[in-house]
C-alpha cells in the first residue's frame, strides 16, 4: 500500500510534468527566435528576476555562462538602483515572471529600452505590458501549480528552469561546443582535473625511487622496492618495455602460494598489462581504468614507443 506521502509525490511529479510537456508545446514558435537571438548576441545575457524567480534566473545564467554563453544575473529590485549599469546595448536581457507583471521588471523596461538591449521574456502570460515590451516571449503558463494549495511556484518555476537549460542546450549544440570547451570554464576540483590535466602532469614519473623491477626479481626483493614507494605495485620491465605489473591487490592473491617470497616477479606478475599512454587525459585514463575487465587501481604509463615513462594510480585521478 503506499503511503500518503508518496501519494502527495506522485501528486507533484504528475503535474509538473503534466506542466513541462504543456510549455514544451507553446514555445515552439518562438524558441527558435529566442536562441538565435541569444546566439546573435556581440554582448552577454542578463538574466533578471526577483523572489522564487530569481533563483531560476540566476541558476539560468550561471548554466549559461558555464556552457559557452556569457551572462549574468541581475536583481530586478537592485537594478531599479544602479545595477542596471551592468546592461549595454549589444545585451539580451532575459526576464523571468510567472504572473509577466514584475512590477520591478516593467519599470527597467524604459531604461532597458533607452540602452537598446533585446528583451527575451520567460513568463507565465502573454497578455500583459511587459509581454508586449518584448522582443521574444516564451509562454511559460502553466494551468496548474504543483503547491497544494495553488499559491506556492512550483510548476511555474520548474518549467522556467527547464527551458533555461532547453536554451543553454540548444547553444551549445548550435555552437558544438565540447567538452574542451567546457573544460575552460571548470579548471578547479575532479572535473577540471579530468578534462584539463594530461596523463603526464599527474603519473609518477620514472627515477631513481620509482618502483621498477626486474622479471627474475623475487617477490621478497620486489616487495622492498615496492614498499620504498608506495604507490601500491612495481612495474616489471624487460629494458625499458613493460612486460608485467604486480600490485597489492596480487600480493593479496599470491600470499597463500608455498613460499610466494622465493617466487619470481615472472611467475606472479599481471603479464601484458593495460598501460596508460602519456599523452591521455586524465579523462581518457580513468576510462580505461574503470572499464578493464578487472578495474584497475595502478598503471604504468608508456609513451609513444612503449618505453615505460611512469605510473598512474586512480587515486591521482581523482584527488582534488
Amino acid at each position: 500500500m503506499q503511503s500518503p506521502h508518496y501519494i502527495e509525490a506522485k501528486r507533484i511529479f504528475d503535474v509538473e510534468i503534466s506542466a513541462l510537456r504543456l510549455a514544451l508545446k507553446q514555445m515552439e514558435d518562438s524558441i527558435d527566435a529566442a536562441v538565435e537571438l541569444i546566439k546573435s548576441c556581440e554582448g552577454k545575457v542578463v538574466v533578471a528576476g526577483i523572489g522564487k524567480s530569481g533563483i531560476i534566473a540566476h541558476k539560468i545564467a550561471a548554466t549559461l555562462a558555464s556552457t559557452g554563453t556569457p551572462a549574468v544575473f541581475l536583481n530586478a529590485g537592485e537594478a531599479l538602483h544602479g545595477d542596471l549599469g551592468m546592461v549595454a546595448s549589444s545585451d539580451v536581457v532575459l526576464m523571468l515572471s510567472n504572473s509577466a507583471k514584475t512590477s520591478e521588471l516593467l519599470q527597467m523596461l524604459p531604461s532597458i529600452q533607452a540602452i537598446g538591449a533585446k528583451v527575451i521574456g520567460l513568463l507565465g502570460a502573454i497578455d500583459t505590458p511587459l509581454t508586449a515590451a518584448c522582443d521574444v516571449v516564451l509562454n511559460l503558463k502553466v494551468e496548474q501549480e504543483g503547491c497544494p494549495l495553488g499559491l506556492a511556484p512550483m510548476s511555474s518555476s520548474t518549467v522556467a528552469l527547464v527551458t533555461g537549460d532547453a536554451i543553454a542546450s540548444a547553444l551549445m549544440v548550435s555552437r558544438d561546443f565540447k567538452s574542451e570547451n567546457f573544460a575552460l570554464f571548470h579548471p578547479g576540483g575532479n572535473l577540471g582535473r579530468r578534462l584539463l590535466l594530461r596523463v603526464e602532469d599527474a603519473m609518477h614519473p620514472v627515477g631513481p625511487d620509482f618502483p621498477v623491477v626486474a622479471p627474475e626479481l623475487t617477490l621478497r626483493e620486489a616487495l622492498a622496492v615496492m614498499n620504498r614507494s608506495n604507490l601500491g605495485g612495481v612495474v616489471v620491465v624487460e629494458g625499458r618495455k613493460v612486460v608485467g605489473v604486480f600490485t597489492d591487490g596480487d600480493l593479496r592473491r599470491c600470499i597463500l602460494a608455498d613460499d610466494p617470497l622465493d617466487l619470481p616477479m615472472a611467475r606472479l606478475m599481471t603479464s601484458d598489462p593495460i598501460a596508460i599512454s602519456v599523452d591521455f587525459a586524465l579523462g581518457q585514463a580513468l576510462d580505461v581504468m574503470e572499464k578493464a575487465e578487472r578495474k584497475i587501481y595502478f598503471a604504468p604509463v608508456v609513451n609513444a614507443l612503449g618505453e615505460l615513462s611512469g605510473a598512474l594510480r586512480m587515486h591521482d585521478i581523482m584527488s582534488d
